[in-house]
Parts: C-alpha cells; structure tokens; sequence
C-alpha cells in the first residue's frame, strides 16, 4: 500500500456530518436524558414514546440508548443516556459519551434534539467517535455506511476542523511503518501545509550535516529512509510566536541498543508526537486563529546498521552542547533537541513539544493521562481548565532542578540518560529543557499517542494526545495578543 492510497482515507469527516440545515427537517433527532430523575427530554415525546420508554425499562444511564419507532415503523427518535456523573470520558462533559452512539446506531441522518448542554463538544465526539481505520481491510472487513449526525451551522466548520484533524492524525499513528517513514510524514506534512496555505522547508540526508542538525542526522543515518527536519510555517510575522514540535521517530528499533521483541510490537506508533503536533497546527490553521504558527518535525527511523550511532558516542548538538550517548534507544530526546535549538533561535512566545518520550510516563500516569511539564502556574491553570473541558486531560510533573545532576557526564556537557531507574520522565523533560532556551514560555507533553481499548472517544490505536486541548490554550493566546 503506498501512502498516496493511505492519504485517500484521510478527509473522511464528510462521512459522519453532514453540514446542509435543510437536512435537518428529516433527521432523526437523539434526546439526551441524564438519569432517571431528568424528564425533559421524556416531555417532548407524544404519548405511544413515552409508554415505550417506560416499557423498556429506560433510565437514562451513562451511554445507554433507546431507539424509538414511529407510526410508520420508521425510527422516530433516540433517546441516549447520559448519567448523573458528571466525569464524561474519561473526563469532562457528559457530552462526549455521544462518541459511543456514533458507531452503534443504524445508517442514516441524526441530529442533536433536547437534553444538550454542551452541543458543540457532543457534536465533536460524535466525529471521534466514529473514526475507524479500514485503509488496510478488503470489502468484507469494511464498515457499512455511518451513521451521520447533521451539524449547526454556528459551530459546522469548527467540528469538521477539528474531527478531521484528529483522524488524520489517527491515521498516521496507525499506518504501519513500512508506509509512513520519514518521506511518507514529509508528504503529509507537505498536504498539510497546502491545505492551509503554509510554507513548508526539508532539510534531508547529510544536508542535516552541512545545515548543522547533527543530533537528528546521527540517529537517522542508519536506515535506508533518509532522515529529516520538516519545518512548517504559517500566519502573519508579527502575531504572538508559537512553535510545536513534534517527535517523527516513524520506527524505533532501539538502535544498537536494541530493543527486546515484544517492545517493538507498538514501535509504528513513536512518531505520535509528530502526528500530535501536525493535528494541533491543522486544528490552529483551519480556525485561522492569530499567531504565528511554526511546526517542527525531525523525522527519522532508529535503525540497525554498520553506520548507526553508538553508546558512547559524544555528538555535538546545534545548539554547541555536546551530549554523550549513554542509550541509542533514548534517540527521540536526541532529534527534538536539534529542532528545539533550532526553534529557539527565533524566541518564541510559546514552544510546545509532544514526543513519545518514555515509558516511565506511563508507569507513573498510565496510557490515558499524559504528563504536562510546565514552569508557569497561570499557563498550567490554562492547559488543565482546558483539558477537562474537552475531555483531553493531562497531569502536572515538575522541571525538578535537584534531578539534574542525573544527566552529568564525565566526558560531555550531558549525558542523554541518567544513569539509575529513577524519575525516568523528568530527566527526559530535563534534558529537553536545555534545548529550549530563548522561548518565552516551553511547555512538554510525554504522551502515550495510543488508546489502549475502544472508548466513546474513539477505537483502540492511535490517539493525537494534548493536541484538542492545546487548541484551546492557544485561542486564548491569540485572543490575548500573547502568553
């Protein structure tokens, strides 16, 4: 399968909404009912509903749903639970428990009725919801038509920005390695900036040497898939700078320090913060929003081969710091530092970095909750309010300073790990931090990029962690003219 077919089941939201008002007269209206207590939305049902309600048994409960037939025997309406918890899923508004109704209802045309508090977060988790990856499956694995939720015009575009993003992001996470290596997330990137109208510059192979990225060169020589640094950029010079970059590592193999079988099995997906970072500035370009927006993706692939750094080894950074390689299969730190110095030169307002960072992460916040590195308490205050609204949750860790002498190096300014098991996700955010440097603002997501289990927000895989709630933060800068 070559990327250009994977590419054709990208632009899929037209699938699942429908933006024309004049549909709604036919749509099939979804009553929302929180509990049993709730008879709002029971009250706009003629007589023969509400008897059916109430013979079935329905309660209202989280993400239970009663279809409800007509004279005709046609589908009248639907009346879906959203409990009395008021946690959503995993957390916020009850609203998104409608991403589980999206797959399970029968083809034809929905739309929000009563009951809705938070209309434009229901309508978005309809959109996540019902993405499906089926680039690979013949005709019998795929899905029969969706159903289609009809959209209001005052928020259409917005939900179609930002379902369409996160899908595409989605789809890079999940297209295997052998189609989306360094070259495949150029071409995305370069249909993301077409799309919105943005510049986009490659710098590839020993040009990396010659352009001073020595870091992302080294980790990337071994493979056969020219590594590279894909710099986007977009809106007006003088708006407020904001700059995301995003780890591209398309396959980690561990380098020679390789890694065990079973560790390699989710490998595909440790270029989820390049997806997470091209889904936000996807998001911030389609809603035009005021900054001047940069994107950074060093994309490489950790592979084995007589030419492949080694431990050991001391590189000198862009930035003139010089790092000892105490583990080939810490790489991502290693290409993010040459693109964070990179951004640094032109100080931004605010730098964002979303990597796949470290498995440590994961122990201390599990696959769901990614950890949030951030010095600025209002900036925080920011980035969780936001989280929590759009179900998109991350958790504080510190920048530590008494965790920095874990980096020291006897031959180098640093060592790319520490050098015991403990406080893995700071040390990595530590070493990050160096690179950045002359940004006004740096804040660094470790994220898991994948979805463990189907959830009402989407299916099991991969999953553009951080990037809607970042959206959120950066509407609020551009509104404010700055941090």
């Amino acid at each position: 399968m070559t990327t250009s077919t994977a590419a054709s089941q990208w632009a899929r939201e037209a699938d699942v909404f429908v933006t024309d008002d004049a549909a709604a007269e036919g749509a099939v209206p979804i009553h929302a009912v929180r509990g049993s207590d709730d008879r709002s939305a029971l009250d706009v049902l003629d007589q023969s509903g509400r008897r059916w309600a109430a013979a079935n048994g329905f309660k209202g409960s989280a993400r239970s749903h009663l279809v409800l037939p007509g004279e005709d025997g046609a589908i009248s309406a639907i009346l879906f639970g959203l409990g009395t918890s008021g946690t959503g899923d995993p957390c916020g508004p009850d609203e998104l428990f409608l991403g589980d109704l999206a797959g399970r209802l029968p083809s034809g045309l929905y739309r929000l009725g009563d009951g809705w508090h938070a209309p434009e977060r229901a309508a978005v988790a309809w959109g996540l919801g019902a993405y499906r990856f089926t680039a690979y499956k013949g005709c019998a694995g795929k899905a029969a038509d969706p159903a289609r939720l009809v959209l209001d015009a005052a928020f259409a575009d917005r939900v179609t920005a930002i379902a369409g993003a996160v899908w595409r992001a989605r789809d890079l996470v999940n297209t295997p390695s052998n189609d989306m290596g360094p070259a495949d997330l150029e071409t995305a990137a370069r249909a993301l900036a077409v799309r919105h109208g943005a510049e986009l510059a490659v710098t590839a192979g020993d040009e990396l040497i010659s352009a001073n990225f020595p870091l992302i060169h080294a980790v990337g020589r071994a493979s056969t898939r020219a590594p590279r640094l894909i710099d986007v950029t977009w809106g007006r010079a003088d708006a407020p700078r904001v700059t995301i970059v995003g780890k591209g590592v398309c396959f980690d193999t561990g380098g020679l320090d390789i890694k065990p079988a079973a560790a390699m099995l989710l490998m595909k997906k440790d270029m989820g913060g390049a997806a997470s970072a091209m889904a936000l500035a996807d998001m911030v370009m389609a809603e035009g929003l005021d900054v001047r927006l940069r994107l950074l993706v060093p994309a490489v692939e950790n592979a084995v081969a007589g030419n492949a750094f080694r431990p050991g080894d001391i590189i000198r950074s862009r930035k003139g710091l010089t790092v000892e390689i105490g583990n080939t299969d810490a790489e991502g730190r290693l290409v993010l530092a040459d693109a964070m110095a990179l951004a640094a030169e032109e100080a931004p307002d605010l730098m964002l970095t979303f990597a796949t960072l470290t498995g440590a992460a994961r122990v201390a916040l599990g696959a769901d909750l990614p950890p949030c590195f951030v010095d600025d308490d209002g900036l925080w205050s920011m980035i969780s309010e936001a989280g929590l609204a759009v179900g998109d949750p991350v958790w504080r860790m510190p920048f530590w300073p008494g965790y920095e002498r874990l980096l020291d190096s006897p031959n180098a300014d640093m060592n790319n790990v520490s050098d015991g098991p403990f406080a893995g996700a700071v040390t990595a955010a530590l070493f990050l931090k160096r690179f950045a440097g002359g940004a006004r603002h740096y804040v660094h997501f470790d994220i898991y990029g994948w979805r463990q289990a189907p959830r009402p927000l989407g299916p099991k895989g991969g999953e553009p962690h951080a990037a809607r709630t970042m959206l959120d933060v950066i509407a609020r800068v551009a509104e404010q003219g700055g941090v």
